[in-house]
């Protein structure tokens, strides 16, 4: 069941495709956050880190699409590329809320099991399994913002002393030590001796 990409490339992010590009296609990537099955449609929120867009499946068109679909499970990885429409009934919660994508070809790039927390904004999971499982928690959007805030502050603090003629080295980072098993840098001093 798992495919390859291919010649498939990303058109839009999930969360950035507007009103405006209404009739337009589109080839979106990401984790099935639910789906749903109507019996002849099936719809499936799609998350990336910019947000989620759903995508819209009947029996009518292609039935191998359909199929796919109908076996698609939460943190699913999938490629859609479909005509991006209004919706008929419209999500004032979210920013696409007002669009989505009826789906023309579909491949699930890798399966999940079921993740034991579900990965959402206000998630009930304690902080001890959310920890353990810490690769699926840094998908939810609150710590993927956390994620972005980092990256810019760090990206402004390198382009301000870039320009202004500062140059980046790496040196080994002191730090004390730890029981987890790490081996420990040991930084040569001659006044000190280890």
């Amino acid at each position: 069941m798992i495919e390859l990409l291919g010649n498939e490339r990303r058109t839009h992010y999930c969360g950035e495709i507007k009103e405006n590009e209404i009739g337009k296609r589109a080839c979106v990537m990401g984790w099935v956050q639910k789906q749903r099955n109507l019996g002849s449609l099936i719809f499936v929120d799609l998350r990336d880190r910019t947000g989620i867009i759903q995508l819209a499946f009947d029996e009518w068109s292609d039935r191998s699409v359909f199929e796919k679909a109908f076996f698609v499970r939460s943190e699913y990885v999938l490629a859609a590329e479909g005509i991006i429409r209004e919706r008929s009934s419209k999500n004032p919660n979210i920013p696409t809320g007002n669009i989505e994508i009826f789906v023309e070809s579909l491949k699930v790039l890798a399966t999940a099991e079921t993740p034991p927390f579900d990965i959402v904004e206000n998630s009930k999971a304690n902080e001890e399994l959310r920890l353990k499982y810490r690769y699926l928690d840094l998908r939810r959007a609150d710590l993927q913002k956390n994620l972005l805030f980092r990256h810019k502050a760090a990206k402004a603090t390198r382009d301000y002393f870039n320009e202004n003629g500062f140059i980046e080295i790496e040196t080994p980072i002191l730090i004390k030590s730890t029981p987890e098993g790490a081996r420990d840098y040991l930084v040569p001093s001659r006044i000190h001796k280890g």
